[in-house]
């Protein structure tokens, strides 16, 4: 439905590329008809939500494309949206992504680390009381402004309910295999409790080098925000910096900058930042277990039987996944790298056996290149 979108929007099916890779959306570029001719036209993207697929965070806002509108002006260079006659549109950021120019690990160059701090003061603009869109999340997850820990628990109930004991029917052996039960949640909970209030405002909350864009002219782009949200500020740099892997110094010289830059516009906004930012940042070690063993897994079953080195390499992408987060999740060992990897092969053949498809949390909102609503 994406390409024919684009094929039927474009007017030329020669002119849409894609689909691009990405692992929630199947989604195709093309300039439209009578655009500007340049060396570098204005391009635009379509996109579908890929069936059956794992969705790990929660949704807050009831469209991307609704939020980018609203957010226009406000926060810079971010994707405009446009509606071509019933469809719309978001504009396809031209350039490389941080990713592709320096990776995990590697430090961000001034330049661009400089963008970012000025990306986090604009969020900081942007309050519960001037963003009127429509929000998707159920009023039990929208706690009052400053209730952080009110915030987080939602996080981790979300992360409980809907991404681990909703497949529990397809990973419950593997989970135990790997020493994660039910209890699991209860350490985590008594491990990430405490937070000091402050005030909340807009998160991007996926502030990761794939979703930061350099352009040609080496202006910072900031595109997926379907994970956006309102609340705790702190938990948007935790997870920033578990996403990002800066080199110790750079990370270290990030939180200091981060704190300046949202003090200056929110005051209280980093407060207790001592103590609460570790908490924050082993929530999102605990959840990434959940993600990556799923995702894991699933990726060994699907194609060709895996090789044994890929599964030895899995292995030990997991135990290293597994040691982050053994003190939040209350682990009192870590499987060594090769049990994970006899423990996902036989997951995998016991799958070969009896298919039991994962309940898939229903995938949320719209088509955005389908008509509008």
């Amino acid at each position: 439905m994406a390409r024919l979108h684009a094929v039927e929007v474009s007017g030329d099916a020669s002119v849409v590329e894609g689909p691009l890779q990405g692992y929630h959306h199947e989604t195709y570029v093309f300039p439209l008809p009578g655009g500007p001719a340049s060396k570098l036209p204005v391009r635009w993207k379509c996109r579908e939500p890929r069936e059956n697929l794992l969705w790990f965070d929660r949704r807050c806002f009831s469209s991307e494309e609704e939020l980018l509108r609203a957010l226009s002006g406000r926060i810079s260079r971010i994707p405009d949206v446009i509606e071509v006659g019933r469809v719309g549109l978001q504009r396809f950021i031209e350039g490389e992504t941080l990713a592709a120019l320096h990776g995990s690990g590697r430090a961000v160059p001034d330049r661009i680390f400089e963008q970012i701090i000025d990306l986090f003061g604009q969020m900081a603009r942007v309050e519960s009381e001037t963003l009127v869109i429509e929000r998707r999340c159920d009023v039990v997850d929208r706690p009052t402004d400053g209730d952080t820990n009110g915030f987080l628990e939602r996080l981790v109930h979300f992360t409980e309910e809907r991404v681990y004991q909703e497949n529990l029917p397809s990973f419950d052996g593997l989970f135990s295999s790997l020493g994660v039960t039910d209890e699991s949640f209860k350490w985590l909970r008594k491990n990430v409790s405490g937070l000091h209030d402050r005030p909340f405002f807009l998160l991007h909350a996926d502030l990761h080098r794939e979703n930061f864009i350099v352009d040609p002219r080496a202006r910072l782009w900031v595109i997926d925000w379907e994970l956006a949200m309102l609340g705790d500020p702190l938990y948007d740099l935790a997870t920033h910096l578990y996403l990002m892997r800066y080199p110790k110094r750079q990370e270290e010289y990030m939180a200091a900058r981060w704190r300046g830059v949202v003090e200056r516009v929110r005051p209280g906004s980093s407060r207790g930042m001592e103590d609460d930012l570790s908490l924050l940042v082993n929530y999102k070690k605990a959840q990434s277990v959940f993600t990556d063993v799923i995702r894991s897994a699933l990726s060994l079953e699907s194609g060709p039987e895996p090789t044994a080195r890929r599964l030895v390499n899995t292995g030990e992408k997991l135990h290293r996944i597994l040691a982050a987060a053994a003190a939040p999740l209350g682990l009192e060992s870590v499987p060594a790298p090769g049990q994970i990897a006899s423990a996902l092969d036989q997951w995998r053949r016991a799958r070969e056996q009896v298919t039991v498809s994962p309940r898939w949390p229903p995938v949320p909102g719209r088509s955005e290149c389908g008509p509008l609503m």
